[in-house]
């Protein structure tokens, strides 16, 4: 019922003309629009990777709260991405693009006047995810209502491109503005391109919006609940530990540890049982007439389902690498954001060319093939930046390991976006846009959240365990080191650590000991994670092979398979 009355009011939409006193942007303008919206959407998710020590610094924070900021601003997206969709349909495309574009700008704005780590959050983790909700949803809807046919699969593809180069200059632009000017500068020119884009948003042509569809209260809270408990406890699970608990969750000064256990495997737990009542309810709703926040026989389509999973462990990897690289660059390396960037500069490169050549290749060959050739030229990337980074940094090793890392990235990109939209025709557009939304940020939420808990995991670990082992360091020392230690360790400059130390009464030759024993569990963390990162390449190379293995017709518009 939903479909057919989208069939109908898009179809009203292609024949009616403007309405009397609005005048209707060309196609080329409304397209320029769209992806200038998905370069800021996208942007975000990078940006703020090299500007973590700035931005602790600023904000008197940690490292591993702006990693919670980072992980709840894809963890929003991720969690209200169908709503969003859904409230598209409600409102039309294009009300629900304009009231994201501005909530999205007075996040922004929040963002860049934040005197503290939770005005942060608030500004940009909450505000700026609860607009991009509404804004990416509507960007791939707008453009199956204004592009038919071949042009609607080049506009596809070049949103792909978008959101690649968006990915890749995030770190550049991130890294230039911090260092010349201050991070909050980015946030402050978001505001401003929004202000300039909100008087162009009422010309965009749009189908009229459906009628008689209810809005899934229920489904939208079991879905948001559900992503956020798991997020939750892979995220807390280097704080709290996984199964044996470490810092506990303390709720009125009581410490919850079920039946001994950290909180983090029942979080988890919580949240597939929230998952599956989501889709139990789903399907209730779809077989009593009612209108679900997610259609369930969507994902029952094979290529609908390969694209989302394969979207999920691409953000993944990005996410976890983009957050895993400027902490070596920064901290072991001492570089500032603007060498960071640079230093990232060849995978900003090299992800645009791979995206701008995955839409050409998948007609010769196929999006499976494409897929998995940048897959594992993704994974030797990933392999060459963990033995190009040390101590001291292989320059030459490590610029040609993260451009493969960028090219193979950039191919995976170009296909996913098309392979999702070609598995079902106009009508459900807004639905797929979600799906792909919701995986796109579920992804980069479990990237940040599970590579970062690795990472700080790996470093406690080789830290507590070269105290135990050192024997220039009295019992009375090592005691107090590790109970400092023992709800987590934060990273940081190997000399502010041994600064630290020297505080705290230790002396000279002790402190130096502890500086040296950090870096060293510092670059061993940082090494695992990356191994981490490239083990995650090839579990998606394996289920890359769900992919469509023949090449995409241009004119395909559906195949439920």
């Amino acid at each position: 019922m939903e479909a057919k009355n989208l069939e109908e009011a898009q179809a009203q939409s292609e024949s009616s003309t403007p309405k009397s006193g609005r005048r209707m942007l060309s196609r080329r303008a409304t397209f320029t629009i769209l992806c200038i919206a998905q370069f800021v959407m996208v942007l975000d998710t990078t940006v703020m990777n090299v500007s973590i020590s700035q931005v602790v610094s600023d904000l008197h924070t940690t490292v591993t709260a702006v990693q919670a900021a980072i992980t709840l601003y894809a963890l929003v997206m991720a969690a209200f991405m169908l709503s969003g969709a859904k409230l598209g349909d409600l409102w039309g495309r294009r009300r629900a693009f304009t009231i994201g574009i501005a909530i999205y700008g007075v996040g922004s704005l929040t963002t860049a006047l934040s005197g503290s780590i939770t005005m942060l959050l608030i500004g940009w983790s909450l505000i700026e995810g609860l607009g991009a909700v509404l804004v990416i949803p509507a960007i791939a809807a707008l453009v199956a209502t204004n592009f038919q046919g071949k042009e609607r699969a080049v506009a596809f593809a070049t949103l792909g491109g978008i959101s690649g180069a968006a990915v890749a200059a995030g770190p550049l632009i991130g890294g230039f503005v911090t260092t010349v000017l201050t991070w909050r500068v980015v946030f402050a020119a978001e505001t401003a391109t929004v202000l300039a884009m909100l008087p162009f948003c009422r010309g965009i042509n749009d189908a009229p919006p459906l009628r008689g569809v209810k809005f899934d209260k229920l489904g939208a809270v079991l879905s948001a609940l559900g992503l956020g408990l798991i997020v939750l406890g892979v995220l807390q699970s280097s704080k709290w530990g996984f199964f044996t608990p470490r810092g506990a969750l303390e709720i009125g000064g009581q410490k919850i540890t079920p039946f001994g256990f950290s909180v983090v495997p029942f979080l988890i737990a919580a949240g597939g049982v929230s998952l599956d009542l989501f889709a139990r309810h789903q399907r209730h709703l779809k077989e009593t007439g009612g209108t679900p926040l997610l259609d369930p026989d969507l994902l029952g389509i094979p290529r609908l389902r390969a694209g989302a999973v394969m979207t999920v462990a691409q953000q993944l990897i990005i996410a976890g690498t983009f957050f895993v690289i400027p902490l070596y660059l920064q901290l072991v390396l001492g570089k500032d954001a603007l060498q960071t960037g640079i230093a990232i500069l060849p995978v900003s490169i090299t992800m645009i060319v791979g995206a701008l050549s995955g839409a050409p290749l998948a007609r010769k060959l196929s999006p499976r093939r494409v897929v998995q050739m940048g897959l594992v030229l993704l994974f030797a990337g990933l392999i060459g930046v963990q033995a190009a980074i040390g101590p001291s940094l292989n320059g030459a090793a490590f610029g040609i390991a993260i451009a493969a890392f960028g090219g193979g990235m950039g191919l995976v990109v170009s296909q996913l976006g098309n392979v999702m939209m070609s598995a079902v025709d106009g009508s459900r557009v807004s639905e797929v846009g979600g799906v792909q939304g919701a995986a796109q940020n579920l992804g980069a939420a479990l990237g940040t959240a599970l590579i970062g808990s690795v990472l700080l995991v790996g470093l406690l670990n080789g830290f507590q365990t070269h105290v135990q082992d050192n024997p220039e360091l009295p019992p009375s020392v090592e005691q107090q080191i590790l109970a400092a230690t023992d709800e987590g360790i934060d990273m940081a400059p190997p000399s502010a650590v041994g600064k630290a130390a020297r505080e705290g009464g230790l002396s000279d030759a002790q402190a130096a000991n502890i500086q040296a024993g950090y870096a060293e569990a510092q670059l061993q963390a940082l090494k695992t994670a990356l191994l981490w990162a490239a083990g995650f390449a090839l579990i998606g190379l394996w289920f890359a092979r769900r992919l469509p293995g023949e090449p995409l017709q241009s004119e395909e518009t559906v195949k439920e398979e």
